[in-house]
């Protein structure tokens, strides 16, 4: 008879599957892993739970809509503990109380900072130099049991969110990895996570990443990082056509001339000219998911010239 800890994992996107692997690596008997159906709407480029469940021989089944089934496919297993790693939703109170060791999240910031969803977007959004990864106790409020272990990561002036989950991803791994023995042998240690101390947030829309550009520089470059590609990006629309911002920094030299807000051209390179007289040099402008050159948007400004709705207003 196998004395292996055994678990009911649920788990999505790249996070899943480095914190399945670590939960294999440190023993841990996986009976179930419960995942997400890849939306056909979303670009998918973070790795496959699933492909790895089915690579290591796991039981996985897409999350079942019914609470009363996952009652019941969880009870039947029994297990010591249940993981959450990037699942999307919420498990209910009695699903949590089927583990007899405790059920455990991993959550993409420094608890209690950034409760909720998207936290590495919203942490870049507002220009936060830090963040981390969080494994905590999983209670019926979101994000809001204890801390049991957290590890922290820099976000560069430069970093898109897509770069930040990159660290996230391998923050996670350690963090896990490292407090694995201690709930494995009942003495991990618990951390209150003082909910005061931070803040809820809920989920984003692509249509959140149209710029204002009387804001300023800065601003619109935070926003730029937290949701460029692969997420849907920080856009503007003239003319009728939505242009997205792929690549850009913060302009180090100023232009001369009095330009508009928005998009220009200068020099044959394009700049974002924003509220406060500072600009954003941007290196790959997007139309329809390829790229607008800089004489292909002097000519497209000619015939539309900037409007007040390109401001964002």
């Amino acid at each position: 008879m196998s004395s292996a800890k055994t678990a009911v994992v649920f788990a999505y996107h790249s996070v899943g599957v480095r914190c399945l692997q670590v939960l294999l690596a440190r023993g841990i008997e996986v009976r179930l892993v419960v995942t997400h159906e890849d939306n056909p709407q979303e670009t998918i480029w973070f790795e496959s739970v699933a492909a790895l469940c089915r690579e290591r021989g796991i039981a996985c089944v897409s999350q079942p809509q019914d609470t009363a089934q996952l009652l019941s496919m969880v009870g039947a297993i029994g297990p010591d503990f249940i993981f959450s790693f990037y699942y999307r939703n919420m498990l209910a109170p009695a699903v949590l109380a089927l583990a007899k060791d405790g059920a455990y999240n991993l959550h993409g910031s420094l608890l209690p900072k950034y409760r909720g969803r998207v936290p590495v977007n919203w942490a870049v959004l507002h220009g936060e130099t830090e963040t981390g990864a969080t494994l905590h106790e999983m209670s019926a409020k979101p994000d809001a049991g204890a801390i049991i272990a957290q590890t922290m990561v820099p976000i560069l002036p430069d970093d898109t969110a897509f770069d930040v989950f990159g660290k996230l991803t391998v923050a996670a791994e350690q963090t896990l990895w490292a407090a694995l023995p201690g709930l494995i042998a009942g003495t991990a240690p618990r951390q209150p996570n003082d909910l005061a101390a931070g803040s809820y947030f809920g989920g984003r829309k692509p249509e959140d990443g149209r710029i204002d550009w009387n804001a300023s520089a800065q601003t619109v470059y935070n926003l730029h990082r937290a949701v460029a590609p692969p997420y849907p990006g920080a856009f503007t629309e003239l003319g009728g056509a939505r242009f997205v911002i792929g690549k850009a920094r913060l302009a180090n030299t100023p232009v001369s001339g009095n330009l508009p807000l928005g998009l220009t051209v200068v020099d044959n390179r394009i700049f974002g000219m924003c509220g406060d007289g500072n600009m954003l040099a941007i290196s790959q402008l997007l139309l329809n998911n390829a790229p607008f050159a800089p004489q292909q948007l002097a000519e497209f400004l000619q015939l539309n010239p900037a409007s007040p709705a390109a401001s964002g207003k």
